[in-house]
């Protein structure tokens, strides 16, 4: 694929091929899914597992995301932008952020999900996770990189994936928007699914007007 000259981005990759030149780093950025499922049952809330970060963090801070603040490209929500304890105490510092409680995390969260935003959670060297981001692939610098220069070492896929039913399936194509990696596509009428392109982000779960498609873990050497 024709990389794309933008530095935007090459400031990121180059940044992310600095710290994985030194090992400071294995991946950039780790897919967190909206909705998994425990067994065919039991479900926890679409944002449970951002919450559970959040919940542990001494502070949480929100800000504008930068992507979608440099690229304008579309009309999803900005301030969804998470960060955690120094991180969000210095952009609190700076004036580039505010303090929320997890009650308004949560209603953030759940904005972002009905706007078919992507939970990432990101890293950099000595830091466990230092921001929880609700991204989108038009704007996105860690989405775009994944797909433009085709850097998918840099991005992990959740640990579950996408499962959905055929004989329940109506193929009425609601899911193949929310889905970034064309994992889903809409073609004579049926929905086609590759589960090889999931990356386990749930967004068509919560779209499923007939329940057809669930979250499953997925086998371990897909992980």
């Amino acid at each position: 694929m024709e990389n794309h000259i933008d530095p935007y981005l090459e400031k990121y990759l180059a940044k992310y091929d600095k710290w994985l030149g030194k090992g400071q780093i294995s991946y950039s950025s780790r897919v967190l899914p909206v909705s998994e499922s425990l067994n065919t049952k039991q479900w926890v809330l679409p944002t449970e597992q951002v919450m559970s970060i959040l919940r542990d963090a001494k502070t949480v801070a929100v800000q504008n995301c930068a992507c979608r603040t440099h690229y304008k490209r579309c009309d999803k929500p900005l301030e969804v932008c998470f960060l955690l304890n120094e991180s969000g105490d210095k952009a609190v510092s700076d004036k580039s952020a505010r303090y929320v409680d997890l009650i308004e995390a949560a209603n953030i969260l759940t904005k972002a999900n009905q706007s078919g935003l992507i939970h990432l959670s990101l890293y950099r060297p000595d830091h466990e996770i230092f921001a929880l981001c609700s991204c989108c692939p038009c704007c996105c610098h860690d989405l775009q990189i994944v797909k433009l220069f085709e850097r998918k070492d840099l991005l992990v896929h959740s640990e579950y994936v996408a499962v959905t039913g055929s004989e329940n399936c109506m193929h009425c194509g609601e899911c193949v928007e929310r889905c970034a990696f064309g994992a889903r596509v809409f073609e004579n009428e049926q929905m086609n699914y590759n589960a090889d392109a999931c990356i386990g982000c749930g967004l068509c779960v919560t779209v499923c007007p007939v329940e057809a498609t669930s979250m499953a873990l997925r086998k371990p050497e897909y992980l």
